[in-house]
């Protein structure tokens, strides 16, 4: 009798939408493109947004889609989703989540559940509604509570978290700011205008410059020409 093993199946949809909100859909956005900058330059961490992540394999059921989660050691490659047991058993060490006005508490604390039985290393959850940031962090095998976290700065990710009036700031450790989409495009158009600035700067100088060498130059032919002159005259230039 021949027994046939049934491929077990791991959507990359859990049919949920990515946001329930524009501003935590900007936040999603600007964390993770915010984390993928960190990290640009390093091909063996992986930075997604809304990406499921299965950790048991066999149990497709298992899963959780952190809003932004960033995992070291994983090349940066397209993934239709994060299957652990196919990433060296890799865990994501960092996940940021936005809470949405409609989640429940029964909803954060599943989540806060899984990422402590999963071996998340930093847990950040950001209420925009509130203005507050809660932060854990894996103690001896458990995601204890950061207190404070104004100020806070990730071990893995060496960012800091700082609340403002306008909301959650995140700083890169150069001091440089998580910019929203918005903000590089603003950021861009003020960095070309004063590279054009400092283009026609310089090139005003060079400008100068040749009018200058020019100047010299009329002059030392003057000189040259005075000098004939007196020359012609039987007088020696050089004793004037």
């Amino acid at each position: 009798m021949q027994v046939t093993t049934e491929q077990i199946i791991y959507p990359s949809s859990d049919g949920q939408p990515m946001a329930e909100s524009t501003i935590q859909y900007k936040l999603i956005v600007k964390i993770k493109e915010g984390c993928e900058s960190l990290f640009k330059n390093d091909p063996n961490v992986f930075v997604a947004a809304d990406l499921l992540w299965y950790p048991v394999e066999g149990r497709p059921d298992i899963s959780q889609a952190p809003d932004t989660m960033v995992i070291f050691g994983r090349p940066k490659v397209e993934r239709p989703s994060y299957m652990q047991f196919l990433e060296d058993n890799i865990a994501p060490q960092v996940v940021f989540e936005i809470r949405s006005h409609n989640d429940r508490q029964t909803k954060m604390n599943k989540k806060l559940s899984f990422y402590q039985r999963h071996g998340v290393e930093e847990y950040y959850l950001y209420d925009p509604e509130r203005n507050e940031l809660e932060g854990w962090q894996r103690i001896e095998g458990n995601l204890e509570v950061i207190e404070p976290m104004e100020g806070w700065i990730s071990p893995r990710l060496g960012v800091r978290f700082e609340l403002g009036e306008d909301g959650l700031e995140i700083y890169r450790p150069d001091g440089q700011r998580f910019l929203s989409y918005a903000e590089l495009e603003e950021q861009g158009e003020l960095n070309r205008q004063r590279a054009e600035q400092e283009s026609q700067r310089a090139e005003q100088e060079a400008q100068r410059a040749e009018q200058e060498s020019q100047r010299a130059e009329q002059e030392a032919q003057r000189a040259e020409r005075l000098a004939a002159k007196l020359r012609e005259l039987n007088i020696d230039p050089d004793r004037i």
